[in-house]
């Protein structure tokens, strides 16, 4: 299948925390990933879940602050607590089908997130890897 993007899409996260603010949403975590990021912050996979996630649902995603940044995103040093293990929705930003089903799509994201276009190019293969692993 011949996508658009077939020459591949640039991008660099910038770790801006525009894609970790503003407008309420959800960032879904599994189970495994609850339990890494406990472990990171040297804590219980329950104590964690009481503290930083909801459910919606039969899912759960990391609160929100009331103005709807994540709970990991560092307000003082404008960037993410855990970045490093980040749940595979941040990790796949921007590769999400929203935003690569069309050029008009990307050229959107492009608009709101300064790391599209800019950096390392990610190749076919790379992106449809990103894609399929959100899917999971």
């Amino acid at each position: 299948m011949e996508h658009w993007y077939s020459n591949g899409l640039k991008f660099t996260c910038r770790e801006c925390g525009q894609c970790c603010t503003g407008e309420p949403g959800y960032v879904w975590v599994s189970d495994d990933e609850i339990t890494t990021l406990a472990e990171y912050l040297g804590m219980e996979p329950a104590a964690f879940e009481d503290r930083f996630v909801r459910c919606v649902g039969h899912q759960k995603s990391l609160i929100e602050f009331p103005n709807g940044d994540c709970v990991f995103f560092d307000t003082f040093h404008q960037n993410c607590k855990v970045y490093a293990l980040r749940p595979v929705q941040c990790r796949t930003w921007p590769f999400w089908d929203s935003n690569l089903e069309s050029e008009e799509a990307w050229d959107e994201t492009s608009r709101r997130c300064k790391g599209c276009n800019r950096g390392k190019r990610h190749t076919v293969e790379e992106i449809e890897s990103l894609r399929k692993e959100r899917r999971l």
